[in-house]
Order: C-alpha cells, then sequence, then structure tokens
C-alpha cells in the first residue's frame, strides 16, 4: 500500500469517527429540547479540531513506520490526488450552495453550520474513497 493511500485512509476514517462522535454528542444533549436550540458550537469546534489533530498525528505515525515511502509520489501519485480532489470538491460546492440557500430562507444558524459540516466531512470521504478505489482498482482513462 503507498503512503498516499495511507493518507487516503486515514483521512476518511478520520472524518467518519469525528462526525460520528459530534452527532453523539450533540443528539445526547438534545434530550426534549428542539434540536436549534441544543448547544453545538463547542461540540463542532472540539470534534473539527481533535479530527486536525488526529490526521496530523496518524499521518506523522504512517510516517515513521515506513519512512521509505513517506513523502515519495509518482506521477499515478499525484493523478489518483488530483483526481479524488476533484471528485471530492463536488460536496464542497454542494455543500455551499445548500448554506446559501439556507441562509436566503432564514433558516436557524444550527442548520446552515450543520449543513457545511456534513458537506465537509461528505468531501473528506468521498474524496479519500475515490482515492482508495483508483489505489485498489485502477485509476479511469476517459
Amino acid at each position: 500500500m503507498s503512503f498516499e493511500e495511507k493518507r487516503a485512509w486515514i483521512l476518511a476514517v478520520v472524518a467518519v469517527v469525528a462526525y460520528a462522535v459530534y452527532v453523539a454528542v450533540v443528539l445526547g444533549r438534545a434530550g426534549d429540547v428542539p434540536l436549534p436550540e441544543v448547544p453545538y458550537a463547542a461540540a463542532m469546534a472540539w470534534t473539527i479540531g481533535s479530527a486536525i489533530a488526529a490526521g496530523i498525528l496518524l499521518d506523522i505515525v504512517a510516517a515513521a513506520v515506513s519512512p521509505e515511502d513517506a513523502g515519495r509520489k509518482d506521477e499515478r501519485d499525484r493523478e489518483i490526488g488530483r483526481f479524488g480532489e476533484h471528485v471530492g470538491q463536488s460536496f464542497v460546492v454542494i455543500g455551499g450552495v445548500t448554506a446559501l440557500v439556507m441562509a436566503l430562507v432564514e433558516l436557524d444558524h444550527f442548520w446552515i453550520a450543520n449543513a457545511i459540516y456534513l458537506a465537509f466531512v461528505l468531501s473528506a470521504v468521498l474524496g479519500s474513497t475515490t482515492k482508495i478505489v483508483a489505489y485498489r482498482w485502477g485509476f479511469p482513462r476517459w
């Protein structure tokens, strides 16, 4: 497994775990309170910050475990990386448009923030999944 594929796995797993923790915390706080009234900002900030820190730490650990692979990229790695990023960015655009529409119809900040967070998570997962599939089953040629 190439180092770049390991990075894709790390990003996908960290994004899913962090978002699952965030959802569990927010839903756990909800009880009988409507979701927009649940304090979510601190949980969101902590899970995003923790995901970034975990991603960096796991990347360092992966580089330490196989230092001969760390930092090495060939043409195939660059093409797969670019392709995965382009595919993943589609959810950033979808999330931005969704948040814009939500703001225009004056939805609560809770829904707008959560739509953006979900879009970033889906972008990371879709981009990473695209890279993993390309590494495992080949890069598509058009």
